[in-house]
């Protein structure tokens, strides 16, 4: 382990019973200028947690690993994507560690799949000086001990996938080190490509809705810059943004 992955591993964690959201616990720390890299933020339980695209993130309290991580990112503002494939590549990678038996996926752009069910989201947010990149936001909520989703159909826990009840601070410390090794210590692999080989349904035919119309694609995989690539029934490949279609489970 490098000197620097050391040094940011040694940074404070802060543990809180409950909070509005560690991102903005983050944040508010960033804006009076007391962040260093390796800050992280710990909850047992949030009020306002949020995900993707303005999506809540609700969890009930001590079930999940729920954290936010400020490092200071090394790459340039426009290589965002492959910080965030990155981060997803660490913590898939650090829940399947936990069981070899788990179908562990990535589904675009960062939501964690365990066989075939979501079981983690990736929240990144970024804070800049005018063009520069001065710190990420990683924030990371992981279900570990929930027995049922009866309102979300296409959730899951590690419980409920595995029979084993992980324990979160384990998982917690787990996954922060594998962010950090991955993106403070010299890279070890091309995250970006073995994003897409995690990539969740990844050459197979997927339903998605582009601007009202239901399509039938192929998930060709994901660009450098953060499309994803699909073929379209005629043939031809397109290249999709984040938020310009939905996914249909």
């Amino acid at each position: 382990m490098s000197s620097n992955v050391k040094d940011v591993l040694q940074a404070p964690i802060l543990r809180f019973d409950t909070l509005e959201s560690t991102n903005n616990y983050a944040a508010k720390i960033i804006d009076a200028d007391k962040a260093q890299a390796g800050l992280t933020i710990v909850a047992k339980e949030q009020s306002a947690g949020r995900g993707q695209r303005g999506n809540s993130w609700k969890a009930a309290h001590n079930q999940s690993v729920l954290m936010s991580i400020v490092l200071k990112p090394r790459s340039p503002i426009d290589e965002q994507f492959v910080f965030l494939s990155t981060v997803s590549v660490a913590v898939a990678q650090a829940i399947q560690s936990l069981d070899q038996g788990l179908r562990v996926r990535i589904k675009f752009p960062n939501d964690i799949i365990v066989n075939d069910k979501k079981a983690a989201g990736i929240l990144i947010e970024n804070a800049l000086r005018g063009n520069h990149w001065t710190h990420a936001i990683i924030g990371l909520g992981i279900n570990v001990l929930q027995s049922n989703f009866e309102d979300l159909p296409q959730a899951t826990s590690l419980l409920m996938e595995s029979g084993k009840a992980f324990s979160i601070e384990e998982l917690m410390l787990l996954a922060r080190t594998a962010i950090v090794e991955r993106l403070v210590g010299e890279p070890t692999e091309d995250y970006v490509e073995e994003y897409n080989r995690l990539l969740f349904k990844n050459n197979e035919r997927q339903s998605i809705r582009i601007e009202g119309s239901l399509i039938d694609v192929i998930i060709l995989g994901v660009s450098r810059q953060g499309f994803l690539q699909v073929q379209l029934p005629n043939g031809t490949v397109q290249k999709l943004a984040h938020g310009s279609f939905s996914w249909i489970w």
